[in-house]
Parts: C-alpha cells; sequence; structure tokens
C-alpha cells in the first residue's frame, strides 16, 4: 500500500512523528554546534582544563537511565491494558525527571563553590560553555515533562488504549531523546576537558 493510500489518521500519525523527528535533529545540530565551539575554544590560553564533574552529574546520569526504563515501561503496560500499573510508572518517570532537575541545581552549587562561575569576572569561556550547554539541556527537560504530564492527565482520562498510544509514543520517543542527549553531553565534558 501506497503512503498515499492510507487513511487520513494515519496520515495525521505519520506527520506528528515526522515533525518530532525534525525538531529532534533540529536540537541535535544545536548541541553539536555548542560542542563543536567547546572544542574549537579549548585552544584559549585561559581555557580550563582540570576542572571536575560535579558529583550531582553523576547522580543525574542514573536518574536519566532509570527514567528512560520507566518511561519504556509505562508505554508497555499501557498497550497491555495494564493501566493502573502504567500511571504508577508515568508518575515514577515524572518523579525521577524533577530529580533530575534538583541534581542538575545541585551541580551548579558544586561548580559554584569550585570557584566556577556562569558570568562576571570570576567566569570563564569554560565555565560558561559548561553553564549554557546544561541550562539549554535543563530547558528541553522541563518540555519533556510538560509532555509527559499531558501523558499523564490523557491516561487518567484514559484516552490511551491499546493501538491508541500515539501521544505515549510521542512524548516517550522526546523523553530518550533528551535522557540520550544528556549522556551524550556528560560523556562529553568527562572526555573532553
Amino acid at each position: 500500500m501506497a503512503y498515499t493510500d492510507d487513511t487520513p489518521e494515519i496520515k495525521k500519525q505519520r506527520a506528528k512523528k515526522m515533525m518530532l523527528w525534525f525538531a529532534m535533529i533540529s536540537m541535535t545540530m544545536s548541541f553539536a554546534g555548542l560542542t563543536s565551539a567547546y572544542i574549537v575554544s579549548k585552544s584559549r590560553p585561559d581555557w580550563i582544563s582540570g576542572f571536575e564533574i560535579p558529583q550531582a552529574f553523576y547522580i543525574s546520569l542514573v536518574l536519566v537511565l532509570v527514567s528512560s526504563l520507566t518511561f519504556f515501561l509505562a508505554r508497555k503496560s499501557i498497550q497491555n491494558e495494564k493501566h493502573k500499573q502504567g500511571m504508577g510508572l508515568l508518575i515514577s518517570t515524572f518523579i525521577l525527571g524533577i530529580l533530575f532537575i534538583y541534581f542538575q541545581f545541585q551541580g551548579f552549587s558544586e561548580f559554584i563553590n569550585a570557584g566556577y562561575f556562569f558570568t562576571g569576572s570570576e567566569s570563564t569561556i569554560t565555565t560558561s560553555f559548561i553553564y549554557l550547554v546544561v541550562i539549554l539541556h535543563l530547558g528541553h527537560i522541563i518540555g519533556a515533562l510538560i509532555a509527559l504530564l499531558v501523558v499523564i492527565y490523557n491516561h487518567f482520562k484514559q484516552k490511551y488504549h491499546k493501538g491508541q498510544t500515539l501521544g505515549i509514543e510521542l512524548a516517550e520517543t522526546f523523553w530518550h531523546f533528551v535522557d540520550f542527549l544528556w549522556i551524550y553531553l556528560f560523556l562529553f565534558f568527562y572526555f573532553v576537558r
């Protein structure tokens, strides 16, 4: 069957998935540009290369991995008509996302306590880059949390059933994307100092 022969509903679903993929590709290009600029800036004489990644960022890494698992299991539960279990896993994912944000700010506190500032006379190009990238990622996490709240609300209203889980699938795809993005950024800052 050709794409042109699909029902309007299937075309609409495909369009929504494509819009999400285009958005994620453009976000990937933005972060690729920022990390490329970070690498180029390493040749500056005022570059700090001996900074330590805050311990809170390690905790964030674990939280992000667990949250991807809970979101995956939530979708599977809802698709298998285990709605109560699915709701519990969706709420768990939301809590893990909030904890992720909390530990990101804890990481900022550790950075500040170590004397690394975002702006001002005591800031450096290195720390400004790190803050900028992490804050930009936090914005995407907040967007993913909003999408997750919409999914929780729709699930509470019993809008998802077997074969009708597009909203969950889109939110889950975006959630995994921002999780993967944090893993990439963490590894990037760990290895490229």
